[in-house]
């Protein structure tokens, strides 16, 4: 393994555990952007599929376009079906929960969060209409509702070879797995390994696999994190520098083909997502047609740069 792309090398652990399984099958709760600090991405690559849950909407419609061969269900898992509150953090996804107090904490990294009513559906209910016969490994980071998670598992029918949990109080940095542990223990499962942020655990049947869990952390160096390769645009050392650096050309060059909702949207985003700026209100008519024009004669052979400075004429 080359490159991790989950936040604490949680992938690199269970590629030495399990890499040398073929079309291996995962169940990932809380699953976050399908990219980014993502633990079964890397798995995903090597041609396994899974049960995806995550309870975003606009992170869960990413998979469909990202990560086709999964099944993904946008909703909360806990220990009986209903319905429930969810909070929804705003810009750090990874903090909203159905713990409020939780949510809250978010404040304190300058973060608001909303909330709504969404479905709650049993893990082993979700198993079943999956159709999954077998689970190489079952990762749950669902911000202090772990104990929810594994209340909802028919441990007798459904066993993973291996559980990652994230087992740290959200806000606190303090061990949270003695509110779950019990079950894990009680179920047949065995502690084999923490990274500090996640316990492993391994089902007594495969006992055999605790003994590829190193003794310590890997080493941070051992493999290569997509945060260091920066934004592809930029970074001639990122893997996609190429291909984001042409895509860009030729968005910016369709730049006069596309609507005014579409531009509006865009812009939205961008202003949602950090720009060194605030995101100008859309003009109209013969402006708004004389600046996508300006910026489009760049990238579509309107004009002619014998380099890639600006040219500047007095």
């Amino acid at each position: 393994m080359q490159l991790s792309y989950a936040q604490l090398m949680e992938d690199a652990h269970l590629d030495r555990v399990l890499g040398d399984r073929v079309q291996g099958v995962y169940v990932d709760v809380g699953a976050g952007h399908p990219v980014a600090d993502n633990v079964s991405f890397h798995f995903y690559l090597r041609g396994w599929r899974g049960l995806v849950v995550e309870p975003q909407a606009d992170l869960a419609a990413l998979y469909a376009r990202l990560r086709p061969r999964d099944r993904v269900v946008d909703c909360l898992v806990g220990r009986a079906a209903g319905r429930t509150t969810f909070h929804r953090v705003e810009r750090l996804h990874g903090f909203s929960t159905m713990i409020e107090a939780n949510a809250m904490g978010a404040r304190a990294f300058g973060a608001d969060y909303s909330s709504e009513e969404k479905d709650v559906v049993p893990l082993s209910r979700l198993i079943d209409e999956a159709g999954l016969d077998r689970i190489d490994f079952l990762k749950i980071d669902v911000e202090g509702a772990e104990a929810e998670v594994l209340a909802g598992i028919d441990w007798a029918r459904h066993r993973p070879s291996v559980l990652c949990i994230e087992a740290i109080r959200p806000g606190s940095g303090q061990p949270s797995h003695d509110e779950w542990e019990p079950l894990l223990l009680a179920a047949r499962f065995e502690f084999a390994f923490s990274d500090g942020l996640n316990r492993f655990y391994v089902a007594a049947e495969e006992s055999a696999l605790a003994a590829r869990f190193p003794r310590e952390p890997l080493p941070w160096d051992s493999v290569r994190h997509l945060y260091e390769f920066g934004r592809p645009h930029r970074e001639a050392i990122h893997p996609d520098h190429v291909l984001a650096g042409q895509l860009i050309q030729g968005f910016l060059a369709r730049l006069p083909h596309l609507d005014a909702e579409t531009l509006r949207t865009l812009l939205a985003a961008g202003a949602a997502r950090g720009a060194a700026e605030p995101a100008p209100s859309l003009p109209e008519g013969d402006e708004l047609r004389a600046a996508l024009g300006r910026i489009a004669a760049a990238y579509d052979g309107g004009m002619i740069w014998e380099d890639e400075a600006p040219r500047v004429s007095g």
